[in-house]
């Protein structure tokens, strides 16, 4: 008994001891994520309600909030922002997972084609964006060159003068940045679908059509889930590669919502700085973008549930 006892009084110490090296390991980390996450929000929180430049303050109530709803400027970054996230999404996710089965096959070759389409990815999006400006520019731009050398255009085309032709760029520098890491996450759930289901599809006169829909699509239905509502976040959160191709030109109509919050909370742009009314903004876009991941998440649940 008296072994016994030693025994469970010393799996008592080493627990203890465990669980407070796991708690100093994790405390670094829980207090930077409260500092650098809730406290901010906590701050947001309470200047949306002030007439702040980020040092003279006064109470104003729901005067910013007024404001906003009455400004069309922001809610036509949010359209614009809506556009360029489910017009790039119907192409850089099937574009993402059509890549992904074709890798998925196995072929001679295919790792240097999955460093290649993934390269675009570690470019921060900002240079992404400085490079499509210069591609795209109206005079010795490389896009022009070649389509003036093809016969397919006499005069240049001056892309970033007209909204829909800059939203276009912005839309294809977008997902040229980001189909590389959707890429590789279908490739790694397209891995783990077992080959023995493909191998009874075979036996059961399936085609490649059905195999897809039947048993590939279903199978990675969690990973595409969450791939679609990851690329939809970070869409309309989108705004260095905005600022670095149009800032917002032609006349502020290719503004996206981040980068108008963006430039009232630094005074970007000839704008005054207006820390209140960029709090209220954000308070704002923060609740849409929560609005629209509940209806997606939503939805995704109800699929899933007729499967």
């Amino acid at each position: 008994m008296k072994a016994d006892n030693e025994t469970n009084r010393n799996k008592t110490r080493w627990i203890k001891k465990d669980s407070t090296q796991a708690v100093l390991m994790l405390a670094p980390m829980l207090i930077g994520f409260v500092l650098f996450t809730y406290v901010p929000i906590l701050y947001i929180l309470r200047y949306a309600f002030y007439n702040s430049n980020g040092f003279r303050e006064t109470f104003i109530g729901m005067a910013n909030f007024a404001r906003l709803f009455g400004d069309s400027a922001y809610w036509n970054s949010l359209v614009n922002t809506f556009i360029l996230t489910f017009g790039k999404l119907a192409v850089e996710i099937p574009l993402a997972l059509l890549l992904a089965v074709l890798l998925n096959k196995g072929r001679k070759g295919t790792g240097i084609f999955r460093i290649t389409f993934f390269m675009p990815t570690v470019i921060s999006a900002a240079i992404a964006g400085l490079i499509f400006s210069l591609m795209f520019a109206s005079f010795n731009g490389t896009v022009n060159g070649i389509l003036q050398s093809a016969g397919v255009i006499s005069q240049p085309i001056s892309w970033f003068s007209q909204k829909g032709s800059a939203l276009f760029v912005i839309g294809f520098a977008s997902v040229w940045n980001n189909f590389g890491i959707n890429m590789i996450f279908f490739l790694m759930a397209l891995q783990s679908v077992p080959k023995e289901l493909y191998e009874c599809a075979d036996l059961d006169g399936a085609n490649a059509f059905q195999r897809f829909f039947k048993i590939t699509l279903p199978m990675i239905g969690p990973t595409f889930q969450v791939v679609l509502l990851n690329a939809i976040v970070g869409s309309m959160k989108m705004a260095d590669i905005v600022l670095s191709t149009t800032n917002g030109q032609p006349g502020g109509r290719t503004e996206v919502v981040m980068t108008y919050v963006f430039k009232y909370f630094f005074g970007y742009d000839s704008r005054a700085i207006e820390v209140g009314y960029a709090s209220s903004m954000a308070l704002v876009t923060a609740v849409i973008l929560a609005v629209t991941a509940l209806i997606y998440m939503r939805l995704t649940k109800k699929l899933g549930n007729s499967y």
